[in-house]
């Protein structure tokens, strides 16, 4: 796959797998039974779960385009990632795949959403389910920062794509409630057992992805730092 295609499934698949991980998969379990707290309205949920997904788009797309702007816009930094940017992206790839697999930890980062604002927010109304997808979408644990900030921001930097990368990643984190969404508007309530099947494939999936990350970055290793002739 050429130009942007590659990326933006890059970011729909991080994102995929970020909503699936236990800790971000817990908010958006919350967020179901917010939705399902309006069950007997199929108008309801459906908006409920499209705008907690809007929400967790616009947080994901505020901060990686802040991020990425504030980098790009320094001359003396927009010069040194383009120089550098795949010498550095081999060694964060590595990392955070290692990461995945459970070799290195990381202390967590962001901050938490308190039951007491989640109370607050989960009021009726729309603006209820967008607001708690942009606090839910900042409230980074470390496996949802290691997919942001060492996997999303490093892709967005190397395409200078800092609004329609995080904006895809933030669909794919959003996706699980909106498919629940769907399927109860759609009168199918016993969705109990989806979410523990998700988990045992998001156990493997992480792994597979953490050694596909790494393989990239020893790649990535060879070719632009050692400059071994591997393709």
């Amino acid at each position: 796959m050429e130009g942007i295609t590659f990326p933006l499934l890059t970011a729909l698949w991080l994102g995929i797998l970020t909503s699936i991980s236990p800790c971000p998969l817990a908010s958006n379990i919350a967020a179901v039974s917010f939705i399902i707290k309006r069950v007997d309205k199929t108008a309801a949920v459906l908006s409920s779960g499209m705008f907690y997904t809007l929400g967790r788009v616009i947080g994901y797309t505020l901060l990686g385009a802040f991020i990425t702007s504030s980098l790009l816009s320094i001359p003396q930094t927009s010069h040194f990632l383009q120089t550098y940017m795949n010498k550095i992206l081999g060694p964060v790839l590595m990392v955070t795949g290692l990461f995945l697999l459970e070799f290195i930890q990381f202390p967590s980062l962001g901050f938490s959403v308190s039951e007491k604002v989640t109370a607050r927010l989960k009021n009726p109304g729309m603006m209820g389910s967008l607001l708690l997808g942009v606090l839910f979408a900042l409230s980074f644990c470390p496996i949802s920062a290691a997919f942001f900030f060492g996997s999303l921001i490093p892709l967005s930097l190397k395409h200078n794509s800092g609004i329609i990368l995080p904006s895809v990643y933030g669909v794919g984190t959003g996706l699980p409630v909106l498919i629940v969404a769907i399927l109860i508007a759609a009168g199918i309530k016993n969705i109990g057992t989806l979410f523990k099947r998700i988990t045992f494939f998001e156990y493997w999936m992480r792994k597979t992805t953490g050694v596909i990350f790494v393989l990239i970055g020893i790649y990535y290793v060879l070719t632009h730092i050692f400059y071994l002739p591997l393709s």
